[in-house]
């Protein structure tokens, strides 16, 4: 047992410490006020579970210098403890790795007891809002003086007084602390106890664990990985550590389990990682960059078959017998790509090349994938049916458009030539796909996609194919697989046209493969090009896809992977192309894969249910979600979705009683006769808070509704709630901030918005 003000005067010393295999602090402000909100109405929080062991024999977190004694590494309660100091020391304890922000600017109301975050409009000039922080660092008095003070609370003074001790007397909360003692308390039992103990939080991987081991014998093992991690990351490459261990693990032991590195010793594991980071810089550089064209994250397929690469380069003393050797190992690496070769189950077939690789080279690992399918490694049209960035095909198309020196449409010059980067563009636009009525999966195909410089995108985007195509150098058309029969340049033949590119597409790509396997490719070295951010869509999915990301990060989530593939574990076969996909929990570590899906028709969603995904069809339910799980986690479960925040209407001219009701309500019954659509929602909504109310809910929120991006396909946003706010008979009733939000939803899309 020990008193909280015990806890983090441990923490000072140097005496209470995190283990090095522990991972990063992942709370958000929710939480925080929650745990908080807890503490000060005597709820319990848990107990800590500390592993005690004599300094110097386990690596710590934070470069911490260990004095002498024994040690307690914190295992359950990171989360809660760095809080706890974050807020009561003003700053961030040493072994913390996470956002600072998110225990900075906490308040305490003195009327309410509610704890809330900063914000200026509701708390500047108001004393009932007092700063957390300062009144555990600086002390009482200056409050108290306030408190006195100010007229607003001289009425309650003692009341409030009162509260402000019950809040510092935090700092006198006692906490259970259980201890794991014992030599024989090894550090993978450790880590076992961890998982066991820590079962809604952080789970330790297997790679984790062997990490572990070798950080109790060379402690900066770990920070040694981030660094080269951080340095890739800079780069242009976002590399896992687990994915980075498998490396070191096939050049140190050719195997692919982590139970392998039990018997490296920490000098033999230096000596791997330092050999595979220049096998991996190697590939990175003058293979996938020099020889493929893939020299970003986005494009960078089959990362997984690149450990087999190390240890075959690891078995050639670093180098490849000469460049046909190389080409061929490339030709396996996009074969086992394309193929989902370390999509599904990594470790078992990655065992399976590693051995192969150690018994036959290349040769070997090409003839093993080969019998996968038959003796048949060809590349043919459906190979080029991907949807979306995030598709297999995607990388593939890239990886052509490099390698077979593409031309910009516009000017016909090479790609890279005369900008240094480039962009996706669209053939045929998505606004024409969708207003002829062609699927989701047909708009983003993969075959519609073609690259060009910045400026000649701005150029065309938005033209007719059938009308700018034809002007176009036949030459600049070929080079980018480009149909030359102008029937297939018309929307109504759009199938046509991305069948007639795929078949194109193929043939390239199996010449082009051919040539790797047989070594006559000329050695031409590739440069990197930039390929510029995706450019603003004007498409109100995106729109809505992007703002919801943004309001969750907001909010203290990770930011998800967009665009990504899943694939089944067992078999790689693509299950579906989430819009966003978190693989590691909303929050790193804590809970199932999240992801959203919003083509549900296109996607196995019974498989992907089994597998333990989280699938969200709608922007709508993933927002819903997270506001409930947020309002969970701080204490107010029960909190509403409207009124807080909003202005108030008394002083503002309002049309006649009623109309703004009867107004909304016929926008609703409109949508059901003219659209055959029913806006249950907004309904329901217009139920519980009323019309007005409901409305300026929608309007508060930072992601548009599912309502609207439907009334977008439509080419209907006349019928927005949005458009109604706009009105000139109903704009009174709302603020100016929320005609401008409507405003700003309506006018990139091309819906005229008439008040200014």
């Amino acid at each position: 047992m020990a008193k909280l003000s015990t806890i983090l005067d441990q923490i000072d010393a140097g005496s209470m410490l995190l283990p090095e295999f522990q991972r990063g602090y992942v709370w958000n402000r929710d939480q925080v006020r929650g745990l908080m909100r807890s503490l000060y109405k005597g709820y319990p929080v848990g107990a800590l579970l500390v592993w005690e062991t004599e300094s110097g024999a386990q690596a710590v977190r934070g470069g911490t210098v260990v004095t002498a004694g024994t040690k307690s590494l914190l295992l359950d309660g990171q989360q809660r403890v760095t809080t706890l100091y974050g807020i009561i020391r003003g700053r961030a304890p040493s072994f913390f790795e996470g956002d600072p922000d998110t225990f900075r600017g906490l308040r305490f109301n003195v009327e309410t007891e509610a704890f809330e975050f900063y914000g200026p409009v509701k708390m500047k000039d108001d004393p009932r809002w007092i700063d957390v922080t300062s009144l555990f660092v600086d002390g009482p008095n200056a409050t108290y003086a306030m408190l006195g003070a100010n007229p607003d609370t001289q009425d309650r003074f003692a009341e409030y007084v009162d509260r402000v001790q019950l809040l510092r007397n935090i700092l006198e909360r006692v906490f259970h602390i259980e201890a794991i003692t014992g030599v024989d308390k090894t550090v993978d039992v450790v880590v076992d106890i961890f998982n066991r103990v820590n079962s809604g939080g952080t789970k330790l991987s297997k790679g984790d664990l062997a990490l572990a081991r070798i950080c109790s014998e060379w402690g900066d093992a770990r920070p040694t990985m981030r660094r080269n991690l951080d340095r890739w990351r800079d780069a242009g490459y976002q590399f896992t550590p687990d994915w980075l261990l498998r490396n070191v693990n096939a050049v140190a032991t050719g195997r692919a389990p982590f139970s392998a590195l039990e018997d490296v010793t920490a000098s033999d594991f230096e000596h791997a990682l330092n050999e595979a980071l220049h096998h991996v810089d190697h590939f990175l550089s003058d293979l996938a960059v020099g020889r493929l064209g893939l020299d970003h994250d986005r494009v960078l397929m089959g990362r997984y078959a690149i450990p087999v690469i190390s240890r075959h380069l690891h078995n050639r003393g670093g180098r490849f017998i000469d460049g046909a050797e190389a080409d061929k190992a490339l030709y396996w690496y996009v074969h086992a790509a394309l193929r989902g070769r370390f999509a599904g189950s990594t470790e078992t077939f990655l065992a399976k090349d590693l051995e192969t690789v150690d018994k036959s080279g290349i040769d070997g690992v090409i003839a093993a994938l080969a019998r996968t399918r038959k003796g048949n490694l060809s590349i043919d049209a459906q190979d080029f049916e991907g949807v979306g960035r995030g598709s297999r095909s995607y990388p593939l198309l890239y990886m052509l458009a490099r390698v077979r020196g593409a031309r910009d449409l516009a000017t016909s010059r090479p790609l890279g030539q005369d900008a240094s980067a480039i962009q996706v563009h669209e053939i045929f636009p998505k606004q024409a796909l969708s207003k002829a009525g062609y699927t989701r999966a047909e708009i983003n195909a993969i075959a519609n996609f073609v690259f060009l410089t910045p400026s000649s995108a701005m150029g065309l985007a938005g033209l007719d194919p059938a009308q700018y195509l034809g002007s176009l150098d036949p030459a600049a058309l070929s080079s980018q697989w480009i149909p030359d029969d102008p029937r297939l340049w018309r929307i109504e033949n759009y199938r046509e046209f991305l069948a007639a590119r795929r078949e194109l597409l193929a043939a390239t790509a199996n010449e082009f493969s051919d040539q790797l396997l047989a070594g006559t490719r000329p050695w031409d070295r590739l440069e990197p090009i930039v390929v510029s951010p995706e450019p603003v869509d004007i498409d109100a999915r995106a729109v809505q896809i992007r703002s919801l990301v943004d309001e969750m990060a907001g909010m203290g989530y990770a930011r998800p992977t967009l665009d990504a593939e899943i694939a089944d574990p067992e078999t790689g076969r693509p299950l579906a192309v989430a819009e966003a996909f978190w693989a590691d929990g909303l929050q790193p570590g804590q809970g199932s894969p999240v992801m959203l899906e919003m083509d549900p028709d296109e996607a196995d969603l019974s498989r992907l249910t089994e597998l333990g995904y989280e699938v969200f069809t709608s922007v709508d339910a993933l927002r819903g979600f997270v506001q409930r799980r947020n309002a969970v986690a701080s204490g107010e479960r029960g909190a509403g979705l409207g009124g807080a925040g909003l202005a108030n209407l008394d002083d503002v001219e309002k049309p006649e009683p009623g109309a703004f009701d009867h107004a909304l309500f016929m926008l609703i019954d409109r949508c059901k006769a003219e659209l055959n659509y029913v806006p249950n929602v907004l309904r329901e909504m217009a139920h519980q808070h009323g019309a007005l109310g409901a409305v300026r809910i929608l309007l508060a929120s930072p992601t548009i509704s599912d309502g609207f991006v439907r009334l977008w396909q439509e080419d209907r946003l006349d019928l927005t709630v949005e458009a109604l706010v706009l009105d000139q008979q109903f704009s009174p009733l709302f603020t100016a901030a929320e005609l401008d939000t409507a405003r700003v939803r309506l006018a990139p899309l091309g819906h005229p918005v008439g008040i200014g």
